[in-house]
């Protein structure tokens, strides 16, 4: 353990904290107002990162070099590609899934000339206005946007720049060593440990934060189950237990614990996907699925590149797109580098094919049967369009009791809905120990200079920590405040990823399979 790294980076946890704590309002605006000038100034300048990050996963894909194996040429996977994909999947993507799922296509089917600015400007630029099934499939593909290729392309770079330089070439596996090119030895002073901290950073304050809203859910699920009062109480509980199972997943170490739990998931996530799918009206989502993936891939330039230059659309896309773009850039770090540490063995090709398409396409698979079942109740209520009470939910900020109140309009069958609330309340759970349990491995192998087996009592240490500030803030009522934080460190984050993958690329091209310097794979 580098103890100047570690104390570093726990005065800077407590120093947050503390100062969220006593001044939440204070700190909360500070944070936002932070955020707001950046989401003003360096909107078009996210937009342009994440575009350039996709079109170098698809280089590094096709590339001359998309042989090369990450570590000696004779390395093969350690994890069989089940575990693999399903352990990339918990700590990238799953919990989000359940959260916003049916919320945010939800609030992109609304159409509202009354708010401050349009719900949804990339259905209203093609004429889809009125809530009808052409906006649905808007709604989706503006929600596949979001979490598709644009989002899994950062992991892509980062976690390719960190398993190349960790396991080819025998650097720490940390983030610093990905700047190895540029900086040479310099790696190892203060500018790899700032870079480091930084990872650190984001990694408590997003997962804390995520953990918090996550609780929210959580607590609203048993309130369905078993009448549980979902007070600030009862989420406390819920973070301890979350904290205290991803602690001891992170302890017994990524083999045993991390992989069963993410395989789990997948197992019970299917179960939910199918009876979403066969409760529901199956022939229409399997037609909406189609026609809204056609749509996700014909808009997909345009929605890419597009920066928004009138009022309504640039406050919209700076809530919605350019915040996400933010929020994947400051979790890039640490899910890059989990992702790194299960991926020794595998070439680059398989790399980036299974963390750029995969998740995507599971992505998008989930979201339209949860969300496009939510569509079909508002398309087909007998009030008429928009009067099932989903999307009332959405609209009174309500979002997390707008997964809960599909499942109950689902079935009339009353125990099949309770079962099914209760697979997702444990999915929620599972997730999020996934989740944490992955940040805690990250935190605790950046701290020990890029040990792959960190000391138990730093993980157990770090474990205990995400859980406190998550749980302090929940108390305080700073966890947006924190949020808005860790998006407004996507900035410094940013540059520092452009400046990696120069660094992965000019190490590539001397590595190449089809270089003179470089010998033929096996």
């Amino acid at each position: 353990m580098h103890r100047g790294m570690a104390l570093a980076s726990m005065a800077l946890v407590l120093a947050f904290v503390g100062f969220t704590v006593v001044d939440v309002e204070g700190a909360g605006a500070i944070y936002a107002g932070v955020r707001s000038w950046i989401d003003a100034t360096f909107g078009g300048y996210y937009v342009a990162v994440l575009c350039v990050m996709l079109v170098a996963s698809v280089y590094l894909m096709v590339g001359r070099h998309a042989r090369i194996r990450l570590g000696p040429d004779d390395a093969r996977p350690e994890f069989r590609t089940f575990s693999w994909l399903a352990m990339l999947f918990s700590a990238g993507l799953g919990i989000g899934l359940l959260f916003f799922s049916i919320a945010e296509p939800m609030g992109y089917f609304d159409y509202a000339e009354s708010q401050s600015y349009p719900t949804n400007p990339h259905a209203d630029q093609v004429g889809a206005r009125a809530m009808d099934e052409s906006r649905a499939v808007h709604a989706l593909r503006v929600t596949y946007f979001h979490w598709g290729l644009h989002a899994w392309s950062l992991y892509v770079v980062t976690g390719l720049c960190l398993a190349y330089f960790g396991f080819r070439k025998n650097l720490p596996l940390t983030l610093r060593s990905a700047l190895h090119p540029l900086i040479g030895e310099r790696i190892h002073g203060p500018i790899g440990h700032g870079v480091d901290l930084l990872a650190v950073f984001g990694a408590v304050f997003g997962v804390a934060t995520s953990l918090g809203l996550g609780a929210r859910q959580m607590a609203v699920g048993l309130d369905v189950l078993f009448g549980v009062e979902p007070a600030i109480a009862t989420q406390i509980v819920l973070v301890a237990v979350i904290s205290a199972a991803a602690t001891l997943s992170a302890v017994t170490g990524v083999a045993r614990g991390i992989r069963v739990i993410s395989e789990w998931n997948i197992y019970l996530s299917i179960v939910l996907l199918a009876l979403f799918l066969f409760l529901g009206p199956s022939a229409w989502l399997m037609e909406l699925l189609g026609r809204s993936i056609g749509a996700y891939a014909w808009h997909l330039v345009p929605m890419g590149l597009w920066v928004a230059d009138a009022p309504g659309e640039t406050a919209w896309q700076s809530d919605w797109t350019i915040f996400y773009w933010g929020w994947w850039i400051a979790w890039a770090p640490f899910v890059g580098l989990f992702i790194a540490r299960i991926s020794r063995g595998r070439t680059i090709r398989e790399f980036t094919m299974g963390t750029l398409f995969v998740p995507t396409v599971a992505g998008m698979v989930w979201i339209c049967l949860f969300g496009g079942n939510a569509l079909h109740m508002e398309l087909s209520a007998e009030g008429g369009v928009g009067t099932a009470g989903i999307l009332e939910l959405v609209r009174a900020g309500e979002l997390e009791a707008a997964l809960y109140g599909t499942i109950d309009r689902l079935s009339d069958i009353a125990w099949l809905g309770w079962v099914m609330s209760a697979l997702a309340t444990i999915l929620l759970a599972t997730w999020f120990i996934t989740s944490s349990d992955s940040a805690t491995l990250v935190i605790a192998t950046m701290l020990s200079m890029g040990d792959t087996q960190p000391p138990r009592g730093l993980r157990v240490f770090w474990g205990a920590a995400i859980g406190t500030v998550a749980a302090v803030l929940l108390l305080a009522g700073g966890l947006q405040g924190l949020q808005a934080a860790s998006v407004a460190a996507a900035l410094p984050v940013s540059v520092v990823l452009l400046a990696i993958l120069v660094g992965v690329v000019k190490a590539l091209l001397a590595d190449s399979p089809e270089s003179p310097e470089a010998p033929d794979p096996p």
